[in-house]
């Protein structure tokens, strides 16, 4: 083996294609790029949504209704999981930290009590919300609501 016959390793070399470097090396002229449009020039980059002209589709899908921006978003928990855990784990005191611990809330939900289900248990409520069935079935039983 000599320097004279060294050549890389098979794949490692790959041959760069040199554009806008003249008429010779095949890549001259409009450089790869065609004539005229936007695509041609410099400082072309393509829009979001941008469809050639045509009409894109966010514009041309009929829009109605209302979004309310400043809509407050409540977890909802039922009486019934909260008989079921005063039955079953023996809790009386309900506040946003035993909703988290017992899986019926995440950390930033707010969380609002309403009436599904039946209350068997004395058990004092700390939530955010409370539905008017609630609320009277709470308080039938002998139990506090306290709204945070």
């Amino acid at each position: 083996m000599s320097l004279h016959n060294l050549t890389p390793a098979k794949g490692s070399v790959k041959k760069v294609k040199r554009i806008a470097r003249g008429q010779g090396s095949g890549y001259g002229g409009t450089s790869t790029r065609g004539h005229k449009g936007a695509k041609s020039r410099s400082g072309y980059k393509t829009k979001i949504g941008f469809e050639g002209g045509q009409m894109p589709l966010q514009r041309r899908v009929p829009k109605f209704g209302f979004k309310n921006i400043n809509r407050v978003e409540y977890k909802a928990v039922n009486l019934a999981s909260l008989e079921m855990l005063a039955s079953e784990k023996g809790i009386t005191e309900f506040t946003i930290d035993t909703f988290m611990d017992n899986g019926l809330t995440s950390s930033n939900d707010l969380v609002k009590v309403l009436g599904r289900g039946d209350l068997k248990s004395k058990i004092t409520v700390s939530a955010h919300g409370f539905s008017k069935a609630a609320i009277t079935a709470i308080e039938a039983q002998g139990g506090v609501c306290t709204k945070i």
